[in-house]
């Protein structure tokens, strides 16, 4: 039987910068993308990206104190950390406009429904 070496890209070590995020391959590529791709890493203090441990035998990074996780994948394939979508707290006119919106809406009619004749429920 032969056993040949992985393909697949494995990092060996991780070095995180002021600017960038920088993996040493096994296979000796250095790959580096920019800090800004995981916002959380960027908004962590140096003593939480330096606490870190690769993940899935070198096909990944977990930085435990920000709940972040970056791919050599996704370092390789350009695939940035989006932000996600924050709810903004409405200013108080904006809050206004909207009760004058909902307070001008057609309330529905009340009453008898009327029945609409057809085969369904129709007894002969």
């Amino acid at each position: 039987m032969n056993t040949a070496a992985s393909s697949e890209p494995c990092i060996q070590q991780v070095q995180v910068t002021e600017d960038e995020i920088i993996a040493q391959l096994a296979d000796g590529r250095v790959i580096s993308v920019p800090l800004a791709w995981s916002w959380r890493l960027s908004e962590a203090t140096p003593r939480q990206r330096a606490r870190f441990r690769l993940i899935g035998s070198g096909q990944g990074v977990h930085w435990p104190d920000i709940d972040e996780d970056i791919s050599v994948e996704g370092m390789l394939h350009g695939v940035p950390a989006h932000r996600p979508w924050s709810v903004a707290v409405p200013d108080r006119d904006s809050a206004q406009r909207s009760d004058d919106v909902r307070s001008k809406r057609r309330q529905p009619r009340r009453g008898k429904r009327r029945v609409q004749s057809g085969a369904r429920g129709v007894r002969g």
